[in-house]
């Protein structure tokens, strides 16, 4: 039976329930995921350890093994920037092709005050999945990567 575990900035997770979570996570976003440091860093955006608008991470288990996972970090602004980003969402590769990735994302869209943006690579499959959950492509996001000077170091 699927449980669903929210750590927010009123129930933080403990190091060694983190550590899961990033491991998680590293493992199952694949070749669209990030560096653990990085992950881990939205984690504790989303619990409000950091100076941040907080928001929340996301479990869903299976006799209390994660089989999904999902972290959403508050924007602080509204209307012309969505109040949410979903950072990081992923399941478990043995896993997959269950519903739980739409069961994670609606439990996002039910939790959540305010829009949501999400980025997805191209080419990853769950861009399908956010487009059934309603989620359209009206931008092209465009980055700029600055090296750091040695005034920022």
């Amino acid at each position: 039976m699927l449980h669903t575990i929210i750590f927010d900035q009123n129930h933080k997770p403990t190091n060694t329930e983190k550590q899961e979570i990033v491991d998680f996570l590293h493992t199952h976003l694949e070749e669209y995921g990030d560096p653990k440091k990085d992950i881990q860093k939205a984690i504790e955006y989303s619990v409000n350890e950091h100076t941040s608008f907080g928001g929340f991470s996301m479990l869903l288990t299976d006799r209390n093994q994660i089989v999904g996972a999902a972290v959403v970090n508050k924007t602080g602004m509204e209307g012309y920037i969505p109040e949410n980003i979903l950072v990081y969402l992923a399941t478990h590769i043995d896993h997959r092709g269950k519903g739980l990735g739409k069961a994670l994302m609606q439990n996002i869209i039910d939790t959540t005050t305010g829009d949501i943006a999400l980025h997805v690579g191209a080419g990853n499959p769950a861009q399908r999945l956010y487009e059934k959950m309603g989620f359209t492509n009206p931008y092209l996001e465009m980055r700029l990567k600055k090296q750091p000077s040695h005034s920022d170091e």
